[in-house]
């Protein structure tokens, strides 16, 4: 089993020994997955048993979120009685996605946050408050809980509650750092500069679930609404269960940085192709070092580009930049090629607007998309949302005011995570 001790990064270390050692550990999760893997077995069968490279690696098939739904039994690679923890993710037939973790993934986990935490600065000084759950079968709000423990820091896990049970934490104890979903600690901020609470003790705010930045690197508004109650404090994460890895900002904030034993990063085009770095494409993953549920170039659907500049931290892995978009919320509206963020980042720069959500039907050539809207002042004409929205995105959506509370209901009733986005097509 890996000790998966916090020391020296290796992403530290000169390009050629970081490729050596991926090269290593991505032999090693091959050999494992013809042994254990019944799925890899079968997919691997007419691959030769030799030493492969990276560059091997693009003659690998790719796996897909559908190969997991249609297959899931047959990805787990470790005996139940090895079996230490069990998620489920969202299935794209309808049918929840079953995600297993040995004991040696579950420190795999705590090592990746805690390398990541690191690079964003934080020190075992630091005290958390964790504001994403840490139950309903999700396993971020425990990747990060561990994290911050193995790191040596310490965490309150409050969870999804409210602003005032949260406020009440920060204003009674030393709070230095908060990890949530950013459009929730947005109204955090605001509701603790509202009523007078002191949080300049809070110098590190991890976001998890939704994007910071634009495809050109640029803020998004969310992201500047972050930054005005926390300058230079916020930092972007990303991650999944399927890859069992996070992306994290080191303290320059100029893209994410895995570990770099943990995974093998590429970006693909529409036929799965390797994609020089800078191009857009998707993002495939090659985890590495997992026992429970290992993959081999896995397709997450998530749309982003790798940084080839060296990072001015010293780190030589290659960054990920913002996921962006998803490929399947790609929206066709009257011949114009639009993602949700597109609307989304006007509803954020709005003052008047609360919270909001889109639903998506059609089944020709163009999508007929739905906004709903909820406003803590105005109402949409005052707030002038249609024009804004037009002056963006060039096409016409049709929208509806909501209730606040019907509209938190709906974003955040039904999912682990923020839902603003409704697939009826």
């Amino acid at each position: 089993m890996p000790s998966f001790i916090l020391k020296e990064d290796l992403s530290f270390q000169p390009p050629e020994v970081i490729q050596a050692r991926q090269e290593e550990l991505l032999n090693q999760q091959i050999r494992y997955c013809r042994e254990k893997s019944p799925f890899y077995k079968k997919q691997l069968a007419s691959f030769p048993d030799k030493h492969y490279t990276l560059e091997d690696l693009k003659d690998f098939p790719l796996t897909s979120k559908h190969d997991l739904h249609l297959h899931n039994d047959d990805f787990i690679a470790a005996s139940q009685r090895d079996i230490a923890d069990i998620v489920f993710t969202s299935g794209t037939t309808g049918k929840p996605c079953r995600i297993a973790y040995t004991l040696s993934d579950l420190q795999r986990l705590a090592y990746s946050d805690a390398t990541g935490f690191r690079a964003t600065g934080m020190t075992p000084d630091d005290i958390a408050l964790i504001t994403c759950t840490l139950d309903r079968c999700f396993i971020a709000g425990l990747a990060y809980s561990m994290g911050t423990v193995k790191l040596g820091g310490a965490i309150i896990r409050n969870g999804l509650n409210t602003l005032e049970s949260h406020a009440d934490i920060i204003q009674n104890n030393p709070v230095t750092a908060i990890v949530g979903v950013p459009s929730f600690v947005a109204k955090l901020g605001q509701y603790l500069a509202d009523n007078g609470v002191d949080y300049s003790k809070i110098r590190h705010i991890l976001c998890i679930g939704e994007p910071l930045y634009n495809r050109d690197m640029s803020r998004t508004p969310l992201a500047m609404k972050l930054e005005g109650f926390w300058p230079g404090c916020v930092y972007s994460t990303y991650a999944s269960s399927e890859m069992v890895t996070s992306f994290t900002e080191c303290s320059t904030r100029k893209g994410g940085h895995p570990a770099a034993d943990l995974c093998i990063v590429e970006i693909v085009d529409e036929d799965g192709n390797p994609l020089p770095p800078g191009e857009t494409g998707e993002v495939v993953v090659t985890p590495l070092q997992v026992e429970g549920m290992p993959l081999i170039r896995f397709r997450t659907g998530d749309l982003s580009f790798l940084i080839p500049e060296p990072c001015p931290c010293g780190r030589h892995n290659m960054r990920l930049g913002p996921i962006f978009a998803r490929k399947a919320q790609m929206l066709k509206i009257k011949g114009t090629t639009l993602y949700p963020a597109n609307f989304f980042d006007v509803l954020d720069q709005i003052e008047g607007v609360d919270n909001y959500y889109m639903e998506v039907s059609g089944t020709g050539l163009s999508d007929e998309v739905d906004l709903y809207v909820s406003f803590r002042e105005g109402d949409m004409e005052s707030n002038h949302v249609k024009e804004k929205l037009l002056a963006r995105t060039r096409v016409g959506v049709r929208l509806h005011t909501v209730a606040a509370d019907a509209a938190h209901k709906k974003v955040f009733g039904s999912t682990r995570k923020p839902l603003r986005f409704f697939d009826l097509r």
